[in-house]
């Protein structure tokens, strides 16, 4: 019912979230300042505080868009998501190749699904975290599923790729999640902490020997995004154990720092301690 409501309706009850958030009842505060304030020391108090603003803002509009996308049409998803440098992609689908894409929870991540699901012209498969609630999951794979996307549990994701191997498509993962569950890790500075990095990705495409691309998606203003595929790593190259993983730290690092309010400043990000794990991977 809520999806059904005009997106402009649905924005102007996110503006109240977010004012709400930021100003009544501030979610995780503490959380999102502190780490915003160890992120960028350089701030000062007025931009630390216009950041933390305009995450809020943000993150409440993400929000009503994801509830808006399951009845947007197709065409208004392209009108608001606009891609750029997707031949490197589709010029290798079109040799009969499978390339493995990695983004980060930047911006709309999944209005970049449905938007990349629209326009690669080529089967998409998206890994995925299945939900708790089995209503939510249902619902969720639905959403993500509209335009031809198959959702793939993240840890069935390699044995699938292996066992289609003959069907070449994308392979898309949001891998910016802290690797809690996992035994391989790759320890590097990121935001200004030791953080740990899961090395799906890079397991992956040792394995499978697929191309990566890395997806950057920037806000153009309310509602506007922007999808850019920029080559991460091709098979020819010899890589070092973490490498790959380093750069797509990296990569990830420099978008935050592009645009700080985009990324989710709440999420526990931090929990994982270098001094308990050591250079484990």
């Amino acid at each position: 019912m809520l999806a059904t409501l005009p997106l402009s309706v649905l924005y102007g009850f996110a503006s109240l979230v977010g004012w709400l958030a930021f100003r009544v009842a501030p979610y995780r505060a503490e959380l999102v300042h502190n780490n915003l304030k160890l992120a960028f020391p350089e701030m000062d108090a007025k931009a630390l505080r216009n950041t933390k603003r305009d995450y809020y803002a943000g993150f409440a509009q993400m929000f009503v868009e994801i509830v808006k996308s399951a009845k947007m049409p197709a065409d208004e998803i392209r009108r608001r998501v606009r891609i750029v440098n997707i031949e490197g992609p589709r010029q290798l689908l079109a040799q009969g190749k499978s390339v493995l894409c990695v983004a980060a929870h930047q911006c709309n991540w999944e209005w970049m699904l449905l938007g990349f699901s629209l326009e690669l012209g080529y089967p998409l498969d998206a890994a995925y975290k299945p939900l708790v609630d089995p209503w939510a999951e249902r619902e969720m794979k639905t959403v993500r599923s509209r335009f031809g996307s198959r959702m793939i549990p993240a840890k069935d994701l390699l044995p699938d790729i292996i066992r289609r191997r003959d069907i070449p498509r994308a392979i898309a993962m949001v891998a910016d999640q802290e690797p809690t569950t996992s035994e391989h890790k790759h320890w590097t500075r990121f935001l200004g902490r030791d953080t740990a990095f899961y090395m799906g990705p890079e397991e992956i495409a040792r394995v499978t020997k697929l191309p990566v691309f890395f997806i950057a998606m920037r806000r153009l203003s309310r509602g506007l995004y922007e999808m850019a595929f920029e080559p991460l790593a091709m098979p020819e190259e010899k890589l070092k154990s973490g490498e790959l993983t380093e750069r797509y730290a990296r990569r990830v690092e420099r978008q935050i720092r592009d645009a700080p309010p985009d990324w989710p400043w709440s999420h526990k990000r931090w929990k994982l301690k270098k001094s308990v794990y050591g250079a484990r991977r």
